[in-house]
């Protein structure tokens, strides 16, 4: 086995697609993911995960409905949130972040949503770095 870092700014200067999850790297079951965002997700939840997000740079509000009350989680640079399992959740960037994730490996980036995509959303298990 051949062991070797991996650099981030590398990683993100490797893609420019929103909403496009990729993998930097694996703990144990877990994925480490990095993505560009800007503008909304979906509304979804993961019934069997939390999601751990971490802000790299810019800004990134996610909003939380719980029994019908919405709340929204703002959250700049080095900012860290946990969106409980079975939370239904929607990230959102007005002026866009970079974004790294952590979910176990497998997890659907869009969760239990079932309409139809948007263009703009790339609805994947993460995607090679």
């Amino acid at each position: 086995m051949k062991h070797q870092s991996v650099n981030i700014d590398t990683v993100l200067g490797s893609f420019q697609e929103l909403w496009s999850p990729r993998i930097l790297t694996q703990v144990n079951d877990w994925d480490v993911r990095l993505a560009k965002v800007e503008g909304s997700f979906v509304w979804h939840t993961h019934p069997d995960t939390d999601e751990l997000f971490i802000v790299l740079d810019g800004a990134l509000d996610i909003h939380v409905r719980e029994s019908g009350e919405e709340q929204v989680v703002h959250l700049e640079r080095n900012d860290v949130f946990v969106v409980p399992r079975g939370v239904e959740h929607r990230p959102e960037s007005s002026e866009g972040a970079t974004i790294m994730l952590f979910e176990p490996t497998g997890t659907l980036s869009t969760g239990d949503y079932e309409g139809e995509i948007p263009d703009h959303i790339t609805s994947t298990t993460g995607l090679p770095a």
